[in-house]
């Protein structure tokens, strides 16, 4: 890539975050505001492999209608407790806590601490952090279990259970669930998310070095304009 044209992306990128900075907001919400018919997701599912067909024929009956699809994927913004959600045709072999595939992510909103980041991964290889969006995420074959794995995985960024206790709990409540017997940890979401959960970090370019490349897109297009 040319050197003006890295700039030039350098100055777009300023943008959209001084734009953000403006708005308060964490991220855009243009897929928020898609639809997709639901017969159409419906015709995607059916040619889906026969797990991931199930659970997406039961979560498009709860949730509705996917804000978008493709012929493998379906995805949904702000639904219910979740910030985002995504079912996939493509499943992943997951042994714990006992052999599966995972096809089903579900993020909600809640800020990850990167000193608790090593035990999040080590607890369960299938919670996903986005730190900087302040979303965690949980990756498997069922809501219940995603979350199971959101509140023990809160549970462990607070410091009231440790990994160990986390992984042994999870165990527990997840062949009760199977069993039709009490499990309030994979009922529904027992914490309540902060109000800004991002982490947009720090700069560690030099503010006069960013000004400078600034300057010189602006003498490229002449005027002081700056590209789009």
């Amino acid at each position: 890539m040319p050197t003006h044209e890295r700039q030039g992306s350098l100055v777009t990128s300023q943008t959209s975050a001084r734009r953000f900075q403006a708005r308060g907001r964490a991220g855009s919400e243009l897929g928020q505001r898609q639809s997709v018919p639901l017969r159409q997701a419906q015709m995607f599912v059916e040619q889906w492999p026969e797990a991931p067909k199930k659970v997406a024929e039961k979560i498009l009956d709860h949730y509705g209608a996917p804000n978008e699809a493709t012929p493998t994927k379906l995805l949904w913004y702000r639904a219910g407790p979740w910030s985002r959600m995504e079912l996939t045709a493509d499943e992943v072999e997951h042994n714990f806590p006992t052999p599966h595939t995972d096809f089903l992510t579900q993020y909600v909103d809640y800020p990850v601490p990167a000193e608790r980041a090593s035990d999040l991964v080590a607890f369960h290889g299938s919670v996903l952090l986005d730190r900087t969006a302040g979303q965690i995420g949980a990756r498997c074959d069922h809501e219940a279990y995603n979350t199971l794995t959101l509140n023990l995985a809160v549970e462990i960024i607070v410091g009231r259970r440790t990994v160990e206790e986390a992984r042994r709990l999870y165990g527990e409540t997840a062949a009760a669930f199977v069993m039709g017997r009490s499990a309030p940890y994979a009922e529904k979401l027992l914490f309540t998310p902060p109000e800004n959960t991002t982490d947009p970090d720090e700069s560690v370019i030099p503010e006069s070095l960013a000004h400078q490349a600034v300057e010189k897109v602006k003498d490229m297009f002449g005027a002081g304009e700056t590209p789009k």
